[in-house]
């Protein structure tokens, strides 16, 4: 489909979906185009269909996906699934996955399944099993097999917090923090991103590289073993005289 002919129906859409709510065009709060639409009047079910390159563009986001679903008053719900990307640009964050819930009206993005989350800003990316991130406070709670990535910093953990305006991470369930070779593990562990600090809690354990060796956190009380002891070094043998000559030797009896 070309782009004025998308253009066309996202208009069509548009007038389409003013109607049925009894709203001005200019009421609508976004705007979208998609191949092709399916509108479900049933009392109780109204929603509708956009599939086929469907976009959707609300007052922060712009989301893309091979289906999606509206519903709700003024399409408060948005439902996609099947290459979903949505973008960001004013905050710069972007999210892909296969599946997306987002509420306009209480701004809240979830998803479950495999997601990544890149923030440009604070040049971050986060990959989990399940996402779910509030706009108004921009605090983001990622879950299942949690994946951080930073220059020199990498976290794996179970649950993360991300809280963006304040730059900190918030690892638990089997955390584990590798900065610049360094490996550190505990209960929970805390990452301020601007102060380059972390600070962790309960059963720490940690592992640290220095140019050349490694120092591990051993049984308390153990000593490394002691190097082996070397062997005295032996003198060495006499040398013979030149010539195979032996040394006069004292014979008893008269001269």
């Amino acid at each position: 489909m070309g782009m004025m002919a998308a253009s066309r129906l996202a208009l069509l859409v548009s007038a389409a979906l003013g109607a049925l709510l009894g709203l001005p065009l200019s009421a609508a709060s976004f705007t979208f185009q998609a191949d092709r639409m399916e509108t479900v009047l049933a009392k109780g079910r109204e929603r509708t269909l956009l599939s086929g390159n469907a976009w959707v563009r609300t007052e922060q986001n712009e989301i893309r996906a091979d289906y999606m679903e509206l519903t709700g008053a003024d399409f408060q719900f948005i439902r996609c699934r099947g290459a979903v990307r949505v973008v960001n640009e004013e905050k710069g964050i972007e999210l892909e996955s296969q599946e997306l819930y987002y509420d306009r009206q209480a701004e809240v993005l979830r998803i479950n399944g495999t997601v990544v989350m890149v923030d440009r800003k604070n040049e971050l990316v986060v990959k989990g099993g399940f996402l779910e991130h509030w706009e108004q406070s921009e605090q983001t709670v990622i879950q299942i097999a949690v994946r951080i990535l930073k220059k020199d910093l990498v976290c794996r953990a179970e649950y993360a917090r991300y809280l963006r305006p304040e730059s900190r991470l918030e690892l638990s369930g089997m955390p584990v923090v590798n900065r610049k070779g360094d490996e550190y593990r505990a209960l929970k562990i805390f990452v301020d991103l601007d102060k380059d600090t972390i600070r962790m809690e309960g059963d720490i354990r940690g592992r640290v590289t220095s140019e050349g060796t490694e120092e591990e956190a051993g049984p308390e009380g153990q000593e490394p073993p002691a190097a082996p002891e070397q062997a005295a070094p032996q003198e060495p043998a006499p040398e013979a005289p030149p010539g195979g000559a032996q040394p006069d030797k004292d014979v008893g009896g008269p001269p």
